[in-house]
């Protein structure tokens, strides 16, 4: 191990040398996130950023009436009752993106409702989408809570012996749902103000940049590896005992460590900024180290690959533009067609961004980002196979 941690320090005294380092990893990012996010958040005016989601009421009673009004009350999704004249309809602008979900109301709901055995909802959406978990739990949780006001009321009609009774029990239990004693708020990221416009904008432009620069950032390590080549120390650190494997994991934590440094500094610097990394403080930690042992396999490869400076410099911006553009770094994929976002997840930019955003911008739990991280993680060993490949056919 020592011998790996030698070759390790040997590279991060020499990158740290190089002025590029701070330009591509921390002077860039910040000031393009900043850039982006004023850019793209600076309107000052107030949008809907909640989740589009049509409804088909086919019942037209009274209690889907009350359904209605329990799901417009919500902070995470909109209803639009005009998205579709037929379920076929509303069917089609999910598959679109149009609308992040559609609800069927049935014939029967509100009588079903009251004989106390309620039908199910049709509800449609993607569940490759963040979005449909949370859209499902907002239905979920109208739908109970209008079931529970029936309930109540039934109770309360048939204990006075008074079937009038029924309407102002009910009133006055949809009534009490408006301040229940204990809520649960999910919510898809940050409420439409302006102030948190600029917030939503850096939610994006922050791991944007960080991922895009420390990709270019790889210039300055891939550089390293090739002038080790040109000057031979290569060839006469072969002729010592060091094995081949120990040399390659020497430049790939020294890589590894330059890149985790930079999302480090720049998650503090988004923290600052108010984009909330530190909301689920391990799940970001994952998707940061997966991310880094990602680029740090492709920062290696580029090494290996590259026969001089030019070409190093070429590997390294090559697939920052390609893997970022795909990725999503630059436009978000959500706002991208289906195939789009099938062919961005392509890139491992794709998987990073998914997995900050889930955290920053979408509000999700620890366990959205495991499926980001495994992805990140695949790459990894992908990138570090080939280079490992590689550097045995160019060294001997």
């Amino acid at each position: 191990m020592q011998k790996i941690f030698d070759i390790t320090a040997k590279d991060l005294r020499q990158i740290l040398r190089n002025r590029m380092t701070f330009l591509f990893l921390l002077i860039m990012p910040a000031a393009f996130t900043i850039l982006f996010g004023l850019a793209f958040g600076g309107s000052g005016k107030t949008t809907d950023t909640r989740l589009p989601v049509g409804i088909l009421d086919i019942d037209g009673g009274s209690f889907s009436a009350n359904l209605k009004s329990l799901l417009a009350t919500s902070s995470v999704i909109r209803l639009d009752e005009t998205a579709g004249r037929s379920e076929t309809d509303l069917v089609k602008l999910v598959g679109s993106g149009k609308l992040a979900a559609a609800i069927v109301i049935p014939g029967g709901y509100g009588q079903a409702l009251r004989d106390g055995n309620p039908l199910k909802l049709g509800f449609h959406a993607d569940p490759a989408q963040p979005s449909t978990t949370t859209v499902e739990y907002e239905v979920l949780v109208a739908s109970q809570r209008l079931g529970s006001a029936v309930r109540t009321a039934n109770i309360t009609a048939n204990m006075t012996n008074d079937p009038a009774a029924f309407e102002p029990a009910l009133t006055a239990a949809l009534a009490a749902w408006q301040n229940p004693p204990i809520q649960v708020s999910v919510t898809s990221g940050v409420s439409a103000t302006p102030q948190n416009q600029n917030i939503m904008s850096l939610a994006h432009s922050s791991p944007a940049m960080m991922l895009q620069f420390a990709i270019a950032g790889l210039l300055t390590a891939a550089t390293v590896i090739v002038n080790e080549r040109k000057t031979r120390s290569l060839q006469r650190l072969l002729t010592t005992s060091t094995s081949r494997i120990q040399i390659l994991l020497g430049h790939y934590l020294a890589i590894f460590a330059m890149i985790f440094s930079e999302f480090v500094t720049m998650i503090i610097f988004g923290q600052v900024l108010k984009v909330d990394y530190l909301r689920l403080p391990l799940a970001t930690l994952l998707v940061a180290v997966a991310t880094a042992v990602c680029i740090a396999a492709l920062g290696l490869l580029i090494g290996v690959l590259a026969k001089s400076e030019e070409q190093a410099v070429m590997f390294s911006l090559i697939p920052m533009f390609v893997l970022s553009g795909l990725g999503g770094a630059w436009v978000p994929l959500e706002f991208t067609g289906a195939t789009f976002q099938a062919v961005g997840h392509i890139s491992p930019v794709a998987w990073a961004m998914d997995g900050f955003k889930n955290i920053v911008a979408r509000g999700l739990g620890f366990n959205s980002v495991l499926l980001p991280a495994a992805a990140l993680l695949g790459y990894a060993v992908l990138f570090f196979g080939l280079a490992l490949w590689r550097f045995r056919r160019v060294s001997e």
